[in-house]
C-alpha cells in the first residue's frame, strides 16, 4: 500500500512514513494510491464483530506491511478499552428512521478520541522501532487538542504542542489541554482564530529545515491515519442498521471536513451510502461550496459550536483531488490560488462528482438553540451544540423511512459546552466521573501571537529542552 500527495509532486511513500510525516513534502495531503475494498459479504460479517475488530480490519487495508495483523488487533483493543461504552460508538434512536451515532464516549468526550487513541499507539509502535522522538504540533478549534494531549501525554517517543485560539473555545475543551502536567505536553493560546492556528501549522511543515530540526509531525485530520480511523464508525453504524443491504444517509457536523471525508473513504471501500450531508454553523464555507460550486473563505464568526468555527476546511483538498480525477497538478494549482486569493470555483466535472454523494447545509445560531430545546423536549436527550447543528439539518431535509435510515453524528458530549447548553436549556450537563476533576487541577497555558516565527522559536526551545 502506497500513498501519494494530492499535489502530485512528492514521491509515493508507505503507510509508516505517511503517518509520521503527516503532511506531504509538497504541501499536499496523503491519500492511498489505490482504494482498498471490502465485499458485501465481508461488510455484512462486521455485524457480529466488536468495534476493535472492525477497526483492525479497516485499518489493516491501509497499513500494508507496516503492522502485522496480530499487532494491529492488540493496538485497536488497547485503544478502545478506555471508552466508557462497550460498543465504543453506539447508536441511539431518536425517531422513526432517525438515529444518533454517539461518538463522545472516549476520555475527552469528543469524536476525536476515536482516532487519536488509535493514532498515539500507532505512533508509539513505529517510533520505538525506529528509535525516534517526534515533535507533534497540532492546531485545534477545541476538541482535537484535548484528544491529542490525552492520547500522547506521557509518551516516551513524542512531545506535543497544542495551538488553540485564545478565548474561542469552551472552558472544558481548554482544560482537557491545559491541566495535564506531563513534561511532554504544552498548550498554547494563540491570539487569533482557528484558521490562524491551522495556517501556522502548515507554515511549519512548509519549512523543510525547521521540520527536520525538530522532527516535526502532525495529528490534525491532515494526517491520513486520522481519516482512516474515523471511517470505521461509518461501517459499524451502517451495518448495525442493515448495511450492505441498506444505504444510510449520514449528516455530519463538520468544520475541517475530515469526519465527512471519512464517510467518503468508507463508501470507496464498498459501504453503500445514500448521501453525506456536511452540516455547518454560520462558518459555512463547506455548505456554500457544495451548494454553489464556489469555495470561498469568509471571516471566522464565533458561535456556540466553536469546533466548527473554521473557514479553511483542509480535507476539502482531498475531495477536490478525487473530483478532478486525481490530477495532482490541477489540485496544486487550485489550492495555491485559494491560498493567495481566498476563493476558487469548482470545475463543472468536480462539482458533478461531489453532488453524487455530498450535500451541504448551514444552520444559524437561533436554529441551533431551538434544536437543543426541541431535542430535549421530544427525546429527553441533552445534546451539544455541534450535534444540534446536525439534527437541525436532518430536520430540514426531512426523511422517508422507506429510503433508509438517517444517521446524525453526535460529535461531542453536552458537558463539553456547558455554557451554551445551560443558556439554551437552563440545565447544566454533568461531566462523567472521570472528567469531573478537571476543575480541581491547575492550568498550564502559554500565550503567543499569531506569528509563525514566534511559534517556531517556542517549538524549537521545547524540542531542545
Amino acid at each position: 500500500m502506497h500513498y501519494i500527495s494530492t499535489r502530485g509532486a512528492s514521491a509515493p511513500t508507505g503507510f509508516a512514513d505517511a503517518l509520521l510525516e503527516g503532511l506531504a513534502p509538497d504541501g499536499g495531503l496523503y491519500v492511498p494510491e489505490t482504494w482498498p475494498s471490502f465485499s458485501a459479504d465481508e461488510i455484512r460479517a462486521f455485524r457480529d464483530a466488536p468495534y476493535a475488530e472492525v477497526a483492525a480490519q479497516v485499518l489493516g487495508r491501509f497499513t500494508g506491511d507496516a503492522f502485522e495483523p496480530k499487532t494491529l488487533r492488540q493496538i485497536t483493543g488497547e485503544a478502545y478499552a478506555s471508552f466508557a461504552h462497550p460498543a465504543v460508538a453506539p447508536l441511539r434512536q431518536l425517531d422513526v428512521g432517525l438515529w444518533m451515532l454517539e461518538l463522545h464516549h472516549g476520555p475527552t468526550l469528543a469524536f476525536k478520541d476515536v482516532a487519536m487513541q488509535l493514532l498515539s499507539r500507532l505512533y508509539d509502535t513505529l517510533l520505538k522501532r525506529r528509535g525516534r522522538t517526534l515533535t507533534i504540533v497540532c492546531a485545534t478549534s477545541g476538541d482535537t487538542g484535548g484528544a491529542a494531549v490525552e492520547a500522547f501525554r506521557g509518551a516516551r517517543h513524542a512531545r506535543i504542542v497544542a495551538l488553540f485560539p485564545h478565548g474561542r473555545i469552551s472552558e472544558v475543551q481548554r482544560r482537557f489541554m491545559t491541566t495535564p502536567d506531563d513534561a511532554n505536553v504544552r498548550a498554547v493560546a494563540v491570539d487569533g482564530d482557528f484558521d490562524d492556528c491551522q495556517g501556522i501549522v502548515k507554515a511549519l511543515f512548509a519549512d523543510p529545515d525547521f521540520r527536520a530540526e525538530v522532527d516535526l509531525s502532525g495529528v490534525n485530520s491532515i494526517n491520513w491515519a486520522r481519516v482512516a480511523a474515523q471511517a470505521v464508525y461509518y461501517f459499524t453504524s451502517a451495518v448495525a442498521l442493515g448495511a450492505p443491504d441498506v444505504a444510510p444517509r449520514f449528516v455530519v457536523p463538520t468544520g475541517n471536513f475530515g469526519d465527512a471525508f471519512a464517510g467518503y473513504v468508507a463508501h470507496r471501500m464498498g459501504l453503500p451510502v445514500q448521501q453525506i450531508v456536511a452540516a455547518t454553523n454560520g462558518n459555512d464555507i463547506l455548505a456554500r461550496a457544495l451548494e454553489s460550486g464556489r469555495y470561498s473563505r469568509g471571516p471566522v464568526v464565533a458561535t456556540q459550536s466553536p469546533a466548527m468555527d473554521i473557514q479553511v476546511a483542509s480535507n476539502f483538498e482531498r475531495l477536490y483531488f478525487e473530483a478532478v480525477r486525481r490530477d495532482g497538478l490541477e489540485t496544486a494549482r487550485a489550492f495555491r490560488a485559494f491560498g493567495a486569493e481566498g476563493a476558487i470555483d469548482l470545475p463543472p466535472q468536480a462539482r458533478s462528482f461531489m453532488a453524487e454523494l455530498f450535500a451541504g447545509a448551514a444552520v444559524n445560531e437561533a436554529d441551533t438553540t431551538r434544536t437543543l430545546v426541541s431535542t430535549l423536549n421530544q427525546t429527553g436527550e441533552q445534546v451539544d451544540p455541534h450535534t444540534a447543528v446536525g439534527l437541525a439539518v436532518a430536520a430540514r431535509l426531512g426523511r422517508d423511512p422507506s429510503d433508509g435510515p438517517t444517521i446524525v453524528l453526535s460529535t461531542a458530549h453536552a458537558a463539553k459546552f456547558p455554557e451554551a447548553v445551560e443558556a439554551a436549556l437552563g440545565l447544566t450537563p454533568a461531566l462523567n466521573a472521570k472528567s469531573r476533576g478537571l476543575f480541581d487541577k491547575p492550568e498550564r497555558i502559554d500565550r503567543l501571537p499569531a506569528d509563525v516565527d514566534a511559534v517556531k522559536t517556542y517549538v524549537r526551545a521545547f524540542a531542545r529542552g
